[in-house]
Parts: structure tokens; C-alpha cells; sequence
């Protein structure tokens, strides 16, 4: 798009004058002051040597004989095949295969001979249309941070190393302002070379299947005829990209590039990799979080036949063997003793006794909102509705629990495994081994599952596997167990909110959400509602646990707290659920169309089965929103039993309609099953759940057997799809099962007050 352009494609341009911002947020200070550096500190020559170096490395890493290259991220053989190196990680989110779509189309690539491999981790393969897109979101400045030099916002990613995979960026940052730009950049300098071969204007050739036609003559060029020259040609960075009646496969259901490996088992991941005299350790770290190694005697593991190492680290003990099982009899045989770090005391219900103690001390550590609430408050003297909700600790129940295998030899230390920012494992990696960054490769993999559990900055076993492999001759792949990674999650903070409104003439007059959790209030859900007076209030608390992004971050708590809330006021108002979001929407909205299209699919209003009710939400997160109505019960154990789902989304463009559905039906079984039985509990400063027996994911047979998606289509700016689906879910099974049993659901997960 011209507004959104690729951030590696030259043509410098002056700066426009600061337009009016849409949003107003703050620049995070430490990309902000890279920035400002390296425009003050390297000058025009630096940032165009940045740049050539970068593409001089990418073309190095990745192109061959026969081979040529554009930019960082696309390579044309004489073949015609055409590969693009994705900068995302792949771990079932099938973004590798939508933006290949995105490049294809505007390349009007042949589909069969499009190849999407994996970025290698190395600076030159930085995301700087991720960048450029979370910069100009950040700021509320799109048109500024796009009109800066590209070198300047490539240097700036290549400065902070930022190959990260998460906050369903992908697709509309990466494939809106990265690919859909480069691939029709390309295409326009291949119909240059092919018009200066063919003797014709440009505007005589149409392109097609990776050929350039001159539909006159009959003459045609292959675009691997082409490629050498067009390599050597000035990209455009505002490329005319196609329309909508355009697209050959966007918004197209086409088949994902990478099922059939996953199917037939030639897909390797970082729990399958092997390398000649390999050794494979397993860990048990200190039970409770801070706490330090005291003592352990390494004879029982010694005199485990295959155990061959037991080494000591500063809060664990690893033990390596031939063999993982050998490796675990070994460590199980150990009687490791550490210390508490002084968080013995820890425990939920501590937890959530000074939460409500802190919130009651009234002061927030940063706070949002618009109008006078304290006023509207004291008006409305007794008639303040107020609501306490509480959501515990979740994990991320990865089906790959962590595999890192690694390598010292000859100075340089050698990673295979999958993380969601392979160059962000490098440099913890590096910072870990006392070792320069150079010195450190690591091999990115695919992913049995993320969920931000696998971003570097959250994932210790970087650090344990680069200090192991200096102590051992041979490569080593250290596994956590089960149990390992349960018990030492970075977790959904365990949060806790309170919610107060007040209602004057049938509508909402004020509204606060005072919520306590973690000191990262970041992602914090925007509020929908149109309603006078808002106040959102973050008090802080943190425990010995570390918090870390989970599936659709601060939206998972926030959506629960906000539409659960809601519907309590509509029910205080005696109005329908629905009707009552709808009236606070704005009329002819977004928002509203959704809201109308979900109540429509579900039937909204028709008569249900004694026992069954029906709920509905809406949220909005990553520039998707989202309304889903649940139709559930109560089993005789007093289980919910959720029977159907229903969604409709606006993203504004879904670039593959069959993953799009898979993504939003995913996220709705992933909130279910956090909403029904999951649940991180501390007892004595430690985690109590150890594997799937106690930690309760939902079962296939508790899943609902229908969830009927419906997309619709907009102008709007490209949203995410892969974390959108899961705010709804929660907060419409709670209003479900209001509307069943008249009993609101106010702490999660249910089974705990099922069972109570």
C-alpha cells in the first residue's frame, strides 16, 4: 500500500509535515532513542553502508549459482521458482503460506513454483516492516515513520535485532508493508527488463504465471530470464499494488504449505533433531522460583547406566546422558537441595489478599480514561454497581515442551531448536556464555506450539544450554520434562480486577476497571463503549513468578472482565445483552455490524432447550474485532457443557479464508479451555500442577462439536487473526451460564466452583 511502504526499498524521500496523529501513544524509549542515535551518530553515508552491508549478507546466506536476489527477502532462480525468506517462525499459525500469497500475488508468481523458507537468524534479516508498522502504530504517526529513510529504519531494526514472531503481526505488518510492497516492486522491475529486451513501452506487457507477455506480438520472457537483469534495477518503494478485483490469491482458500511435512514426519523440530554423538540432558530447577542450588551428591546419577555428567548450575542440576530416559532415571535418582529465595511464604490465596489490599490502597500505577467518574460516582450515591472478578496464573501447555540442542566447538557456540526471535536467543544465548554475538549461531526450527512462551526473554533454557555446552565435548540437547515446563512457566500474570458503573436513563453513565496483575500493563484492551465517563486504573504486583505474554496478551483477562461486567449492567438495566452493547456502540460502526452479524448467525433471541443459555461478547485486540455467542449448559457434576460457538470477525482483509477459520476456532478452544479448567495454583512458593493429569486442558469430548465462523469483509486496516478469537470466549460461556442457571461466574477457571 502506498501509505505502508517496504521498509528495505530505497528512493529517499523528504519527510511531510506531522500530520494529525490517530492515536495517542507513546514511543517506547529505548526504540526511540536508538533511533534518534544512529540518524544523529551515522549520517547518510553510515545508513547507506548499513544497508548494502545487510544486503550483501542476505545475499550471501541464501543465494546460490543461478540465483538472484531482491532485497533480504526474495530470491528468483532461473528456473522461475521463487523463494521468499520469511522472518516469522512458523508453529502452526500458517503464516508462512499467507505471506506467500501476499508476495505472489503482487509478483503474479506462479503458485506452484513459490517456495517459503525460514529467514536465517542473522542481522541482515531483521524485521523492518515490522518495525515500521509498530513504530507508526506506536507513535499515532503512520505517514511520518513511513516517509523516513529506509536505511534509517532498517538500520534502527538491525540495531535492536528484532526477528520476532508474536502480537499477530505477521500478516498485516509484515505482509502488508513487506511483502505485498516487495513483490509488486519486483514485478515492476522485471516488466522494465523485459521492455527494454522486447523493444516495447512497459505499458504494452502484462504479467501472468511468472511470465512477462507482449500480448502484440506474441513474444513472452520467463521472469528467470529476467531475474539477473531486474536484480540489478532500482526497486520503487511505493509500487502501485494491485486491488482488491485484482487478487488471484489473497482472500483464497489455498492449501498450506506446510501440513503435508507435518504430516508425513519429514518436518523436524527442536524435540526430533539429532547430530552425530549427540548427548541429550534433562534439568530439574530450584521448585520454588528464586531459589538458589544448596547441595547435590551426583553418585546415584553417576551409577545410572548411560548418565555420563552431572552438572551444577547456580539454581539446577543437569544431568547428561546417551539417552533422554537415561538422562531422567539419572536425574530422578538425585536428591537435589535448594533453597526458597524467601518466597516460601507464596501461595493463590496470599496472592490474591494483597492484591485486593493494594487496590484498596488506591494508588494506581498508571491509569487511562476520559470524564469524571469520581463525580458521576458521587451522584449516583448507592445506585454504584460493582463487581470482583479474579483469573489465575496460565500456562502455556505447549505440545513440544522446550528442546535446545547446542554446540561449543572451535570458539563458537552452535543452537538448533525453535523460539519465537532466533536472533533475541542469539544475543541471550551470547550474554549468557560470555561470548560476542558473532560468535554465536543459532538455527531456527518449527515450533510444537508457542503461545509467547518462546520469546528469548522469557526462556531460561537459553541460558542453561549455553553454559552446558561449554562443559561438555560434544553436542548436547537439553529437554525439559513435562513436568520442568509446567512447573516453571512464564505464566499469565495472575490478575484480579474490580469493576464499578453506573447507569442513568437505561444507559452507562460511568465506568471504572481498577486491575491489579504484573507490573507490564502493555496490550491493554482498548474500551469499545461509547460512555461518558471511563477509568481504567493498574495497580501493580508482582510475586516470584514471572509473568510472560500468553495468547492475545492483556486481552484475555480485560475481555472477561469488561463483557462479563457489561452484562451484569444490562441485566440491572432489564434489557437484552445484546441490545444493551448495541445502543452503547456507535450507530452505523465497525463494531456494531459485527455485533448485529454474530446475534443474526446464533439466532439470537429464538427459543433454547430448558437449561441451556446463550451468551455473547465483543472485543476488539489487534486492529481485529471479534463477537462470539456460546450456547452452554450444566452437566450433572456441574461442569459446564458448552454446545455451540458461534464468531463473526472483521479484520478488515482475510488473506487465507480456510486459516483464518482455523486460527479464530483455535483461539475459541484455547479460551474455553482456560475458561473451564486451567489453572497455575502456588502453594508454599511453589507451582502445585506438574503435567496434563492435573493441569485441566478441555477435552475433545467437552469441546463443542460446532463453531461457526463468518468473516466480514472491510476497508478497514489489516488486523491480526491468530490471537483475536481468544478474548470473547470466556466472558460469553460466563454470560451462557448466567443465562442458564442465574449464577454469575465471576472467578475462573469454573470447575473450581463446579467442585466447590
Amino acid at each position: 500500500m502506498a501509505d505502508n511502504p517496504n521498509p528495505n526499498i530505497e528512493e529517499i524521500k523528504a519527510a511531510p509535515a506531522p500530520e494529525t496523529p490517530v492515536k495517542k501513544k507513546g514511543v517506547k524509549r529505548r526504540i526511540f532513542l536508538a533511533g534518534s542515535a544512529l540518524l544523529v551518530g551515522g549520517g547518510v553515508f553510515g545508513l547507506y553502508w548499513s544497508d548494502n552491508s545487510a544486503r550483501t549478507r542476505a545475499r550471501q546466506l541464501t543465494t546460490g549459482e543461478g540465483e538472484h536476489n531482491f532485497l533480504t527477502w526474495m530470491k528468483i532462480a532461473e528456473d522461475d521458482t521463487v523463494t521468499l525468506f520469511s522472518p516469522h517462525i512458523d508453529f502452526g499459525q500458517g503464516t508462512h503460506t499467507a505471506l506467500g500469497q501476499m508476495l505472489a500475488d503482487e509478483l503474479d508468481a506462479d503458485w506452484s513454483k513459490v517456495k517459503v523458507e525460514q529467514a536465517p537468524s542473522d542481522v541482515a534479516f531483521s524485521n523492518t516492516a515490522l518495525v515500521q508498522s509498530f513504530l507508526g502504530e506506536m507513535t499515532g504517526y503512520p505517514g511520518v515513520i513511513n516517509a523516513l529513510p529506509a536505511a534509517l529504519i532498517g538500520m534502527l531494526t538491525r540495531s535492536q535485532k528484532i526477528q520476532i514472531t508474536g502480537g499477530s503481526s505477521a500478516v498485516r505488518f509484515t505482509g502488508q508493508g513487506g511483502m505485498r510492497v516487495i513483490g509488486a516492486a519486483v514485478r515492476a522491475a522485471l516488466v522494465a527488463e523485459a521492455a527494454d529486451r522486447l523493444g516495447v513501452s512497459e505499458g504494452e506487457l502484462t504479467t501472468a504465471d511468472s511470465t512477462v507477455t507482449h500480448a502484440a506480438s506474441g513474444r513472452s520472457l520467463r521472469y528467470g530470464e529476467l531475474a539477473a537483469g531486474a536484480a540489478e534495477r532500482s526497486l520503487s518503494r511505493d509500487p502501485v499494488l494491485k486491488t482488491r478485483s485484482q487478487w488471484k490469491l489473497i482472500n483464497k482458500p489455498v492449501t498450506r504449505l506446510d501440513i503435508p511435512a507435518k504430516v508425513d514426519g519429514s518436518a523436524v523440530y527442536g524435540i526430533d533433531f539429532t547430530l552425530p554423538d549427540m548427548r541429550v540432558a534433562t534439568i530439574a530447577a530450584a521448585p520454588v522460583r528464586g531459589g538458589k542450588l544448596e547441595s547435590v551428591d551426583e553418585a546415584p546419577a553417576m551409577a545410572v547406566p548411560g548418565v555420563e555428567k552431572v552438572v551444577k548450575l547456580d539454581d539446577a542440576v543437569i544431568v547428561v546422558a546417551k539417552g533422554y530416559w537415561q538422562a531422567a532415571k539419572g536425574l530422578a535418582a538425585l536428591s537435589p537441595r535448594f533453597t526458597d529465595g524467601g518466597n516460601g511464604a507464596m501461595s493463590t490465596p496470599a496472592i490474591y489478599a494483597a492484591q485486593d489490599k493494594l487496590r484498596e490502597a488506591g494508588k494506581p500505577d498508571n491509569q487511562a480514561g476520559e470524564g469524571d467518574v469520581d463525580s458521576a460516582f458521587k451522584a449516583a450515591g448507592d445506585n454504584v454497581i460493582t463487581a470482583d472478578f479474579r483469573v489465575p496464573f496460565l500456562h502455556h501447555a505447549m505440545m513440544e515442551p522446550f528442546a535446545l540442542t547446542a554446540h561449543f566447538k572451535d570458539g563458537k557456540l552452535h543452537l538448533w531448536g525453535g523460539l519465537q526471535d532466533p536472533i533475541g536467543a542469539r544475543d541471550r544465548a551470547a550474554k549468557a556464555a560470555g561470548m560476542d554475538i558473532d560468535d554465536v549461531l543459532f538455527n531456527p526450527m518449527i515450533m510444537g506450539g508457542g503461545f509467547g512462551r518462546r520469546f528469548p526473554g522469557v526462556t531460561e533454557i537459553l541460558d542453561q544450554a549455553a553454559l552446558l555446552a561449554k562443559q561438555v565435548p560434544y553436542p548436547v540437547k537439553l529437554v525439559w520434562s513435562r513436568e520442568e515446563e509446567v512447573r516453571h512457566g512464564t505464566y499469565r500474570p495472575q490478575s484480579s480486577a474490580r469493576l464499578s458503573a453506573t447507569l442513568k436513563d437505561g444507559r452507562i453513565a460511568a465506568w471504572r476497571n481498577d486491575y491489579v496483575q504484573g507490573d507490564n500493563a502493555e496490550g491493554e484492551v482498548g474500551f469499545i463503549y461509547d460512555v461518558p465517563a471511563t477509568s481504567r486504573r493498574h495497580f501493580a504486583y508482582t510475586t516470584n513468578q514471572i509473568d510472560g505474554p500468553w495468547r492475545s496478551v492483556n486481552s484475555t483477562q480485560h475481555g472477561f472482565y469488561n463483557e462479563s461486567f457489561i452484562d451484569e449492567l444490562a441485566h440491572a438495566a432489564g434489557e437484552d445483552p445484546y441490545q444493551f452493547r448495541r445502543k452503547h456502540l456507535p450507530e452505523g460502526s465497525r463494531h456494531q455490524k459485527v455485533l448485529d452479524e454474530v446475534a443474526k448467525h446464533a439466532g439470537w433471541g429464538t427459543p433454547l432447550p430448558e437449561g441451556v443459555g446463550r451468551g455473547i461478547a465483543i472485543v476488539e485486540s489487534f486492529g481485529t474485532i471479534v463477537a462470539e455467542v456460546i450456547e452452554a449448559g450444566v452437566k450433572e457434576d456441574g461442569s459446564p457443557k458448552v454446545l455451540k460457538a458461534w464468531a463473526v470477525v472483521d479484520c478488515g482483509t482475510t488473506v487465507n479464508p480456510l486459516n483464518a477459520e482455523a486460527q479464530i476456532a483455535g483461539g475459541i478452544i484455547m479460551s474455553l479451555s482456560a475458561t473451564i479448567g486451567e489453572a497455575i495454583t502456588l502453594a508454599n512458593g511453589a507451582v502445585v500442577e506438574s503435567n496434563f493429569t492435573d493441569y485441566n486442558l478441555l477435552r475433545l469430548a467437552d469441546a463443542p462439536p460446532v463453531i461457526d465462523v463468518h468473516f466480514i469483509e472491510s476497508d478497514a486496516p489489516m488486523g491480526g487473526i491468530g490471537e483475536p478469537g481468544v478474548p470473547p470466549a470466556s466472558a460469553a460461556l460466563a454470560n451462557a451460564l448466567f443465562a442458564a442457571t442465574g449464577k454469575r461466574i465471576r472467578t475462573l477457571p469454573i470447575l473450581t466452583q463446579a467442585k466447590a
